[in-house]
């Protein structure tokens, strides 16, 4: 099984897997082989309902991932890196990881809210449940909505103008860089701590009450 799968990757190498828009362009339309092989394809409102859903996670798989990378993986590795090697993390990878970072923060939160409107139950999840007949999953898709755009403003209107400045990318004073840095960090520590609820709420809304 093993050897089998290393062949078909070095096969696959040889149409530039290497390349990563060349090994998400494969993804894509290896989804959409076997979407239309196994008949999920409907092309009517369920269906689109669906797709935004899909986009929504896959968006938000790359928002939370990178905000844990952020906190579980470069945040406590920075004081372990030798301080010439440090340039190498605030010019080349954390500006490349905060524009995915906070692209996907955008469209997790406009996924999300197109699913709620295509599907009826917006006004009820933004609103806790208290306007319509309030069933559990209204108050539980509620709660995990209003965490996300808490922290997807967070994302846009701290952690970014702060990370610009920390980073070099607008003109300021070492002192003023250093608060820039500190506040960043402590807010991608608040978005940390609120992810923990947000999906407990995301994923209850679907499986409990």
């Amino acid at each position: 099984m093993k050897n089998a799968m290393l062949m078909l990757i070095e096969s696959l190498a040889k149409f530039g897997l290497d390349k990563l828009e060349r090994a998400l362009l494969f993804g894509a339309a290896l989804v959409v082989v076997l979407a239309l092989v196994t008949g999920t394809v409907k092309l009517d409102h369920n269906w689109f309902s669906f797709l935004f859903r899909w986009l929504h996670v896959i968006s938000g798989v790359m928002w939370i991932g990178l905000l844990w990378y952020f906190n579980f993986v470069q945040i406590p590795s920075m004081p372990k890196i030798p301080d010439e090697q440090k340039p190498a993390i605030g010019k080349v990878i954390a500006p490349t990881a905060l524009f995915w970072f906070r692209w996907a923060a955008l469209v997790t939160l406009v996924t999300g809210l197109v699913v709620a409107a295509m599907n009826g139950y917006i006004v009820r999840a933004m609103t806790l449940g208290i306007v319509g007949d309030g069933p559990s999953r209204d108050l539980y898709i509620g709660i995990g909505m209003w965490l996300g755009i808490v922290m997807a403003f967070n994302v846009w209107h701290i952690i970014w103008p702060n990370q610009k400045i920390a980073l070099g990318l607008v003109e300021a004073d070492a002192e003023a860089k250093k608060a820039a840095a500190r506040t960043a960090m402590l807010t991608s520590r608040f978005n940390t701590m609120f992810s923990i609820p947000m999906l407990y709420f995301m994923v209850a809304a679907q499986n409990v009450g």
